[in-house]
């Protein structure tokens, strides 16, 4: 197993969406920032997969664009840009992936039910093994969360732990 960590759409703009989301948000990156942590110990690669939306002004150099500053995201991290749900859609995440030799993608981020299930779906199309990290993803509407679970092959972050033990 090679294994790479994703952060989809963790973005300062979907703070602002509701209260509701700002919560979801919040909790999910307490796992984020776990999940993090044990990939940089173990050497492993992370992915910051980010949203543009030209027309909301959702854009590289736009304050609404960047992660939140409590997500430990850092320039060293491979950042892909998209523009549809499914992050593998006309970018390079394919090329990035297969240059690094990763076959298991662990995914984390938001929304539950559009951008990160879409992801999962395109990494399964793609020949990878997409795993669910629980309580990692984030939604406006919390039973999403438990639907995409659900539908999903998911770990926790106790079982992502003794799995990457050297």
């Amino acid at each position: 197993m090679k294994p790479v960590l994703f952060v989809i759409d963790v973005q300062k703009e979907f703070f602002d969406i509701s209260p509701t989301t700002t919560e979801s948000l919040n909790d999910a990156i307490e796992y984020i920032n776990a999940a993090i942590a044990l990939f940089r110990k173990h050497g492993l690669p992370i992915i910051c997969i980010q949203d543009m939306d030209e027309e909301d002004g959702r854009v590289p150099g736009n304050k609404s664009f960047d992660v939140p500053d409590h997500l430990n995201i850092l320039p060293s991290d491979v950042h892909i840009h998209k523009a549809y749900g499914n992050a593998f859609n006309k970018t390079t995440l394919a090329n990035e992936l297969q240059s690094l030799g990763a076959d298991t993608i662990i995914i984390t981020g938001f929304s539950a039910a559009y951008c990160v299930l879409s992801t999962y779906r395109g990494a399964e199309d793609n020949d990878l093994t997409p795993i669910i990290l629980r309580n990692a993803i984030a939604s406006e509407v919390p039973e999403h969360i438990k639907f995409v679970e659900t539908l999903s092959d998911i770990i926790s972050y106790g079982a992502l732990k003794k799995l990457l033990l050297p």
